[in-house]
């Protein structure tokens, strides 16, 4: 009778073509270095829908996007979502290679998903709120 480890659906997430090539790369790159992550991060892939660039909306969350969501705890962040080279946590920005990275991808605003940091503990968050930075709209 562990409702713990009740497991929950995930969204649905949509993620643009240009996205899915690069990251595909990434995650391969990063298996020998970053295993967990690099499995999520093709885990959520290979079960998000794939559309060409102009037709991914501007509510999705992808590379280069800013995304407000708030956590179970009720408190809410903003963050934009970057290619490790370009993560600043100071700045608020996260890396793909981060599990609430790759939890955010392909997410829109009312979407929620579970994820488990590095330190094991399980989070939940919702998004509230998605910005598109200049990368994500002319990439």
């Amino acid at each position: 009778m562990e409702l713990k480890n009740k497991t929950t659906r995930k969204p649905k997430i949509v993620v643009a073509q240009s996205d899915y090539q690069r990251l595909s790369s990434l995650a391969e790159a990063a298996s020998g270095h970053n295993p967990e992550v690099s499995e999520q991060l093709l885990s959520e892939l290979d079960r998000a829908t794939i559309r060409p660039d102009e037709q991914v909306g501007t509510d999705v969350i992808r590379m280069g996007s800013t995304a407000e969501y708030s956590t179970e705890t009720g408190e809410a962040r903003k963050v934009t979502l970057v290619f490790p080279g370009s993560a600043d946590i100071s700045e608020g920005k996260i890396s793909i290679l981060t599990p609430i990275g790759v939890a955010l991808l392909g997410l829109t605003p009312g979407q929620s998903i579970d994820w488990t940091a590095r330190d094991g503990r399980r989070h939940r968050l919702m998004v509230t709120r998605v910005e598109q930075g200049e990368s994500a709209q002319t990439a």
